[in-house]
């Protein structure tokens, strides 16, 4: 499989895109790598970049987007930070990605037994961690069941889970709210903005 060059990016739809990234997880999940030569495509890339889609996932060492997704070099952008949450540095990324290098999707990718997602359901306190953990409890709060405080933790992972979806959904909120470059992408139908879960036990992605 070639890098994507210009001509295959124009040909991109943010549908296709989206497609592109669903056929790769199914390869991953398959253990079937497209056929690829990544030194080949490090010489395609030298003079340039033409990815077609732009992926917020956490730093978590199991959920490498590349690998999920099945993709090459140049293929995504790929912005990573524990508990994928939404900051203007982020939306600047995307905004970059989208407006200027032509990728024409996002997905903002969360997934199962979160440990940033974790730290914010137990209220976790420690150095600049705290910081990071603050901006992730809103989802917590933001989940209403189950209502026993007792089950309300780290050790509920079934909480952690809708934490972390609902903490997705608050991000495809957030990039909305906060971006009217990629609102307005979005609303002209140039990209598309969407959330997923990946499931850290059979590797499979599921698009919200």
């Amino acid at each position: 499989m070639k890098a994507h060059t210009k001509e295959t990016q124009a040909t991109m739809s943010p549908k296709k895109a989206i497609q592109f990234l669903k056929e790769g997880n199914e390869r991953f999940q398959r253990n079937l790598k497209a056929n690829r030569n990544l030194l080949e495509q490090v010489n395609d890339t030298k003079d340039g970049q033409f990815p077609f889609a732009t992926i917020l996932s956490c730093i978590d060492s199991r959920v490498s987007a590349e690998l999920v997704f099945d993709q090459g070099l140049g293929d995504i952008f790929s912005v990573r930070i524990a508990g994928n949450f939404i900051n203007q540095d982020i939306l600047g990324s995307m905004e970059f990605g989208c407006k200027l290098a032509g990728t024409k999707a996002i997905v903002v990718l969360g997934h199962t037994s979160c440990g940033a997602v974790k730290g914010a359901c137990d209220h976790a306190r420690m150095g600049n961690l705290t910081s990071l953990i603050n901006k992730i409890e809103p989802a917590v709060y933001a989940v209403k069941e189950p209502k026993d405080e007792e089950l309300r933790n780290s050790k509920n992972l079934d909480f952690v889970d809708a934490v972390a979806m609902k903490n997705v959904e608050m991000a495809l909120e957030n990039i909305r709210n906060q971006s009217v470059i990629l609102k307005e992408m979005e609303e002209k139908g140039e990209i598309a903005i969407v959330g997923a879960m990946y499931d850290i036990s059979d590797g499979k992605v599921t698009f919200l």
